[in-house]
């Protein structure tokens, strides 16, 4: 009796629809050299955002140029190496730079802009900016929800927005801050925002907008889903788990203004 014959299904290419790596192929019992290079390069890339300098100067200087109120700070995280093994230092401000922002404070803001290297300072130098100029129009848009203060903060955590908003008395604080590279995306953006900010919240009272990168968000589309975020926040007092993204099929509502039942 001969054995049956088994229907050959179609091949589906997956590399065409993910970066992932998935049907890479082998050769013989182990991977495609040019495989195992790109890997190697990609894994050198990852490495290198990690431990990129952060250029903020030259950052807060491209700022000031969108009308931006900045000022520089720094975490308790003296450099790199204790940046990465001590996250906690990366969560609060060293004395002097809490000192700074409390003398140039001023008045409550409803927003402020918090803008950290955190594991990827190659994606904040790529995008941060060109992301806040898209942004602002948005904010600009009727009830104008202006920026009270940016600060780019040197060895940051995501926390650290929250003291830092605390200290400028700001309503709401969006941080900006590079994602742990992967390897596809090195230079990965993300936006966390954060209602009535204090030292101690925690990531469930936060949202995120994550990847913001050439493959991944666009500006536009990044953009558009802060601007609602940070409205509806506004007006709902609340962020994190009890305020979900809606802005892909709802459009943004002013401030103050209920929407029809």
């Amino acid at each position: 009796m001969s054995d049956p014959v088994v229907p050959r299904r179609p091949t589906l290419d997956l590399r065409a629809f993910t970066s992932a790596r998935v049907a890479l192929g082998r050769s013989g019992a182990s991977m495609p050299t040019g495989a195992l290079l790109d890997f190697t390069l990609d894994h050198a890339r990852a490495r290198d955002a990690v431990h990129a300098a952060f250029e903020a100067p030259r950052l807060a200087a491209d700022l000031r140029k969108l009308g931006l109120v900045v000022t520089e700070v720094r975490s308790q995280a003296v450099d790199r190496r204790d940046y990465l093994r001590r996250p906690d230092l990366g969560r609060r401000l060293d004395a002097g730079s809490a000192d700074t922002l409390t003398r140039r404070a001023g008045e409550p803001c409803r927003l402020a802009i918090v803008i950290g290297d955190g594991l990827s300072a190659a994606a904040v130098h790529a995008h941060a900016v060109a992301l806040l100029s898209h942004l602002l129009p948005l904010l600009a848009d009727g009830d104008d929800v202006a920026i009270g203060h940016v600060a780019v903060a040197s060895g940051a955590r995501v926390a650290l927005g929250d003291e830092i908003g605390a200290i400028l008395g700001a309503r709401m604080v969006v941080t900006l801050i590079g994602e742990r590279p992967g390897l596809s995306a090195p230079d990965s953006l993300s936006a966390y925002l954060t209602f009535a900010p204090k030292p101690g919240r925690t990531d469930a009272e936060r949202n995120c907008v994550s990847n913001i990168h050439k493959a991944g968000l666009s500006y536009d589309e990044a953009a558009l889903k802060i601007a609602w975020l940070i409205r509806e926040g506004l007006a709902r007092e609340a962020t994190g788990v009890v305020l979900k993204d809606e802005s892909a099929d709802r459009a943004p509502r002013r401030i103050g203004t209920r929407r029809p039942e």
